[in-house]
């Protein structure tokens, strides 16, 4: 059966399961809708949880870093897996205590403040928005290559697909639909690994293949051929990168991002008890760690396939270089969708693909007769989904990695959405604006909302500013500065009052913003002709994605010095943040 064929029923089978589990569980209820009754078990919401979180960044684009980053990548593993363990350990269980429907709602009732919760939903927005927008550029990606459709078309695609699911079934549909979202994309992402990782090294186990020695007879271990391969096209060195303090930043915004991420903090409302929600956590890291332990080996080996396919033999020698005309059909394909082009800058037909902007290199592919790189774009987001037709493995895997990617990029989008929706129904119209609305009329503007953000999202979504990892940091950072501090203090300090939240969640956000859309070149600003986003051009080093830490330190130093002038927090209000920080009876038993 040809590929395309394949992908249709596969990708039509899944969408099919998830759209009749929507119908079997839609939400007739508030409660339903919004945390999908309450009664989740923690090895099911563990699940749910993990295709939530783990997003089309993290099946799509996390090893398209890795890839092309090498070590310097790892930030995005060590943050997206270290905040998940300041979520469990931090927030999740404490926040369920509260038992709250909505991050908001906890905010302006610990802050005794209708400003602080509207303030809190602006905050859940722009990180919700900005998150989703990676999210579709996923979906975009896999539709356009595997449905032979255009970008714009799979987008409004996936925007239909998950409109019929979110906007029918809540979190109670969304739910039991992530749980088999996170079957078919950990099938996607492990099934083409081990194939992969025994061709290469032999090994079926991709996290070992990684570190074993190549199976072609060179006795050279896979990251030293890799080394060797792309450093002698001129790139920078894949396993030795040295670390530096943007690294820094950016994995402590990643983590402390990951651990603000409403949507993610919401699933914990779900189960029946703070016990559950402690154990949701951990079954999420386990599920989550068999994709993210993966993942290295993915994004080398992809880059090593990429490489070797089109800049193959010697370095140097013209019958090495691939010729354009014999160019292998997966190139064909991807060069349909307009991310991965070719230009014959010296017109020979043949492709040279190496590192132009190494000026040693350069000098030495001039003698060459190259006139530069002419692989004039890779999108990095094509690695893992381009991956196993690069190494010709069966049609039906490449189908199955399709399902998994638009998998992975539509349980996010749908928890995303679902917390957008339930800010302006629940946060801003039944508690500030129609506080007596009846449910069935809230329910209808929750289902509206989610419809209106659907549509809001694919819009900005089609004009993305990035590929997708790197709008996802964007949201982590914004999440960081404005909501993580926020419901930190809330939780430990219970002397911080209304006037220092709101300060600090208006200096957090601000700060991120203004600085992104500077730094990214989005804002212009008069006697200049906008910043490139450069590292040379970032104040100290910092690059956008990573600000989100700093942004946290301001919201937290606001926050603070705001509180110390204002009046302290109402006693009984700091008897309620004692109430969900200790739980009852502690001390009895020694008389304290």
């Amino acid at each position: 059966m040809d590929l395309k064929t394949m992908t249709y029923l596969v990708v039509g089978f899944t969408f099919a399961v998830y759209i009749g589990i929507a119908f079997w569980a839609r939400a007739s209820s508030t409660k339903e809708f919004y945390i999908a009754g309450g009664g989740v078990h923690p090895i099911a919401n563990g699940m749910a949880t993990g295709a939530d979180w783990m997003s089309a960044a993290s099946f799509i684009s996390m090893a398209g870093l890795i890839a092309f980053n090498g070590y310097g990548a790892s930030a995005y593993l060590m943050g997206w897996t270290g905040g998940y363990v300041l979520l469990a350990m931090l927030l999740a269980p404490y926040l369920r205590k509260f038992g709250k429907f909505t991050v908001p709602e906890f905010i302006g009732d610990r802050y005794y403040s209708q400003t602080a919760r509207i303030v809190a939903v602006i905050c859940l927005i722009v990180a919700s928005i900005t998150y989703v927008i990676g999210q579709m550029k996923g979906v975009g990606v896999a539709f356009s290559r595997f449905l032979e459709i255009s970008y714009d078309a799979g987008l409004f695609i996936g925007m239909a697909t998950v409109f019929l699911y979110a906007v029918l079934g809540g979190m109670k549909g969304i739910t039991y639909t992530q749980i088999a979202q996170y079957v078919v994309l950990i099938f996607a992402y492990t099934i083409p690994a081990i194939f992969i990782s025994l061709q290469l090294t032999g090994n079926p186990l991709p996290q070992l293949g990684l570190g074993s020695t190549m199976a072609d007879g060179s006795s050279m271990h896979m990251l030293t051929k890799l080394d060797q391969t792309i450093t002698d096209l001129g790139f920078g060195t894949y396993v030795n990168q040295t670390g530096s303090l943007n690294m820094a930043l950016l994995t402590l915004s990643l983590m402390i991002g990951t651990a603000g991420l409403p949507h993610v903090i919401v699933r914990f409302f779900t189960v029946p008890k703070v016990r559950d929600a402690r154990a949701s956590a951990g079954w999420a890291l386990v599920f989550i760690a068999i994709l993210y332990t993966t993942a290295p080996a993915v994004g080398a080996m992809a880059r090593f396939n990429l490489t070797n396919t089109i800049q193959v033999a010697e370095v140097g020698a013209p019958e090495g270089n691939l010729k354009y005309e014999d160019r292998p059909q997966w190139f064909k394909n991807w060069e349909t969708t307009g991310l991965l082009k070719f230009e014959d800058k010296n017109g020979d037909g043949r492709i040279q693909y190496y590192n132009d902007g190494n000026k040693e290199f350069a000098a030495k592919a001039e003698g060459f007769g190259w006139k530069g790189n002419e692989m004039v774009k890779v999108d990095r987001d094509i690695m893992v989904l381009a991956n196993p037709e690069i190494a010709n493995l069966p049609n039906w895997v490449i189908a199955l990695v399709a399902a998994g990617g638009l998998a992975a990029a539509l349980s996010t989008a749908a928890g995303l959405l679902l917390a957008i929706s339930s800010a302006v129904s629940h946060d801003l119209l039944k508690g500030v604006f129609v506080k007596d609305i009846s449910e069935k009329n809230e329910l209808m503007a929750s289902r509206i909302a989610m419809a209106g953000a659907i549509l809001v999202a694919g819009y900005l979504g089609l004009h993305p500013p990035g590929f997708a990892a790197q709008v996802v940091a964007l949201a982590f950072g914004i999440a960081a500065a404005s909501l993580f501090p926020v419901l930190m203090m809330g939780i430990f300090m219970k002397s911080m009052n209304r006037q220092g939240a709101v300060a600090g969640m208006l200096v957090g956000l601000v700060s991120t913003v203004v600085y992104i859309f500077v730094y990214k070149g989005w804002f212009f600003i008069p006697g200049t002709n906008n910043l490139p986003d450069t590292a040379a051009n970032w104040m100290f080093g910092i690059s956008p994605g990573s600000f989100g830490a700093v942004g946290a330190l301001l919201n937290f130093i606001a926050a603070v010095v705001v509180s110390k002038m204002t009046a302290p927090t109402p006693e009984h209000i700091q008897h309620m943040v004692e109430d969900i920080r200790i739980p009852r009876g502690a001390g009895t038993a020694t008389g304290h």
